[in-house]
């Protein structure tokens, strides 16, 4: 499989790192649905409201604290596009630490014996952390996992174990997380909810599937340290985790007094839909907050009504 073969090896990429440290773009997608759209292969700011260059959003990055990179899950040139960006950050000496949704609780105890292991390989690497290939696609994770495995940068397992979800889902919040968002933003959880469960969760579960979510953001901020002035603390993530109105940041702002919004960077992912040729419906937005930062447009993996198979 192509989109296998490029990811593996490092030294097949489609995008490469120039003398100068910039990045090329490639002349082709892994994906190919919609690759004719008019952004595809864009990058829209949202605080300017107009599309940039690859070089000015590295630049816009240099001030950042936190770089939180989003993804579809199932789609390769996000993958690939994120390690891309990993290893040009690692060349630049300014990575401090990469958290990965991928990983969870569970595995911590597995990453601190990494420091002692000498690992040679992927497939060295996947064994030793005990890989969920049902849950996530080893292809798609293991080259960035093992690229900051090998420079030596710490990883974290950022998501909540399967039996922390299942006692958060039985019991209350905590008040330190259930705090963290306004009335407006638990409303459109409540709403987002519903529509990812395609209208046939019932109800009464909205509360629980809520808790669910605000712990497993408060997780992942968590997993992110605060860096020095010239170094990033990353996390790859689904683009739902990364909104600046709904998710990691509020909880990172929450947990860092420290810190501030301007020193979270998030940089969405995203598949270009057929029917929105203008960049504002991808954000989302339902207040004044804008989700992301930045969203970078790619061709879609395939066409699918989720919805539409499971209420048949």
């Amino acid at each position: 499989m192509a989109a296998i073969r490029h990811l593996i090896t490092l030294a097949t990429f489609c995008f490469v790192l120039s003398a100068q440290a910039q990045i090329e773009l490639p002349a082709a997608w892994e994906s190919s649905l919609y690759s004719d759209h008019p952004m595809v292969g864009r990058i829209w700011d949202s605080k300017l409201d107009q599309f940039i260059g690859v070089e000015e959003l590295l630049g816009k990055i240099e001030s950042a604290r936190y770089l939180l990179l989003g993804e579809k899950h199932d789609n390769p040139d996000h993958h690939l596009l994120q390690l891309t960006l990993l290893e040009y950050f690692l060349q630049q000496q300014r990575v401090s630490n990469v958290a990965f949704e991928m990983l969870n609780s569970d595995q911590a105890p597995l990453l601190q014996q990494l420091q002692t292991q000498q690992i040679a390989n992927l497939d060295e690497l996947k064994s030793a952390l005990e890989w969920d290939d049902e849950g996530w696609d080893w292809p798609f994770y293991g080259p960035m996992l093992y690229l900051v495995q090998q420079a030596g940068i710490p990883i974290a397992a950022a998501n909540i174990s399967d039996d922390t979800m299942m006692r958060v889902y039985a019991e209350p919040a905590s008040a330190e997380i259930s705090a963290v968002l306004d009335q407006a933003a638990m409303t459109q959880l409540d709403k987002d909810i519903d529509e990812s469960h395609c209208g046939l969760l019932p109800q009464s579960q909205f509360p629980a599937m809520v808790r669910v979510q605000q712990t497993r953001d408060n997780s992942l901020a968590q997993s992110l340290p605060p860096a020095a002035a010239d170094r990033l603390s990353i996390l790859i993530a689904g683009n739902y985790h990364i909104r600046h109105d709904l998710s990691v940041p509020n909880y990172l702002l929450s947990q860092q007094a420290e810190t501030g919004r301007e020193q979270i960077v998030s940089l969405a992912f995203m598949e270009v839909d057929p029917s929105e040729n203008s960049p504002e419906p991808y954000l989302q937005q339902f207040g004044e907050r804008k989700a992301y930062d930045f969203i970078w447009f790619t061709p879609s993996i395939r066409d699918e009504d989720y919805c539409a198979s499971l209420q048949q």
